[in-house]
């Protein structure tokens, strides 16, 4: 990647960067569980990532909040998420975004639905 023009360097599979590689090993090991590693992969996409890349940072938030569920603090989980959706425009929140987020929703049991932090999120989540 390194070695190609700059003009050659579009956003394509062919120009994987370490960016791009680092924002997916953070979803990756965030479904495995592997909150550390997430964590790791989390911090050095938003070091690589434009401060513009608001989907990408939104993304890489929602897995930190599934980090924190994962690890056992739901509420945090969902202030950190809630947080990052709100921080976007409506038209933002759909496809990709609000997949990861929903997903976070449906990792939590039953029992804490009723939960204030929870049911902000789903609230978000719903639109």
């Amino acid at each position: 990647m390194s070695r190609l023009p700059e003009s050659e360097r579009s956003d394509t599979w062919l120009t994987y960067d370490e960016q791009k590689h680092h924002v997916h090993l953070s979803h990756a090991f965030t479904t495995l569980g592997d909150t550390r590693r997430a964590r790791e992969s989390q911090q050095r996409a938003l070091e690589l990532s434009a401060p513009t890349s608001t989907m990408t940072r939104t993304l890489l938030n929602i897995d930190a909040a599934a980090c924190s569920h994962h690890d056992g603090d739901t509420e945090q989980a969902c202030r950190h998420a809630v947080d990052a959706l709100t921080a976007l425009p409506a038209d933002y929140r759909t496809g990709l975004v609000r997949r990861r987020a929903l997903d976070l929703f449906e990792a939590i049991p039953a029992q804490h639905h009723r939960e204030r932090a929870v049911r902000e999120l789903r609230d978000v989540v719903a639109g």
